[in-house]
């Protein structure tokens, strides 16, 4: 097993620098290495083994970096501290390309792509894709949500619904469908009913519940 520093010289000698010993020591200044250039790799936590990764990976000052899930299993101060830098390196000019499953991952890039079954959904910004989704979106609180969503599952106009914290999601893409199915439910005291905005995982839900029904 290599150490920080070795690791990140090792690379550099593979990519042809000419000083691998000052690339690796520029590379662990500006990752927040410093202190741990003698650490064994293989002892890193998840967090600091991907930011030791990303290091590697933008030695040698590529113009595209494509990261396949690279937060999958970090904690959330790693996670920050990841896109943090993948920002910082965009600032700098580097197209990032990165696939994830966590939407509030999604919502840090300027633009987005939703791919399903091989076919590119939709593409624009976070507020594009939200406003194009067409998506009408109530959120509910009060005692009776577990019931309301329940009874609400399988009524036409219902596209979805999910729960969020102390709230309820209820969305469907044809508007007057869905009044007319939440519509018995208004005037119940126990639930408090207001106009939102959908959030980009129900845009996400919605397109891939989609997705899956085309394919089939």
């Amino acid at each position: 097993d290599l150490s920080v520093r070795e690791n990140l010289e090792f690379v550099a000698r593979l990519y042809g620098l000419r000083d691998p010993a000052a690339a690796a020591r520029q590379m662990i200044a500006r990752l927040g290495l410093a202190g741990r250039e003698a650490q064994l790799a293989g002892s890193l936590s998840g967090g600091w083994k991907q930011r030791l990764a990303l290091g590697a990976c933008t030695l040698p000052n590529p113009q595209l970096l494509l990261l396949d899930e690279p937060t999958a299993g970090v904690d959330p101060k790693a996670r920050r501290e990841f896109w943090n830098e993948i920002h910082a390196l965009a600032a700098q000019g580097l197209t990032v390309l990165v696939s994830t499953h966590y939407m509030d991952e999604a919502e840090r890039c300027h633009e987005i792509a939703y791919l399903a079954y091989g076919e590119l959904l939709v593409h624009g910004s976070v507020q594009e894709v939200i406003a194009g989704s067409a998506l009408v979106t109530y959120v509910v609180s009060g005692d009776e949500r577990t019931r309301l969503a329940e009874e609400l599952a399988d009524k036409a106009g219902v596209d979805m619904v999910a729960p969020f914290g102390n709230s309820l999601h209820v969305s469907g893409r044809d508007a007057a469908a869905l009044d007319a199915a939440i519509e018995p439910y208004r005037h119940d005291p126990r639930l408090q009913w207001q106009r939102g905005e959908p959030s980009l995982e129900d845009v996400f839900i919605e397109l891939m519940t989609r997705a899956r029904d085309n394919f089939r």
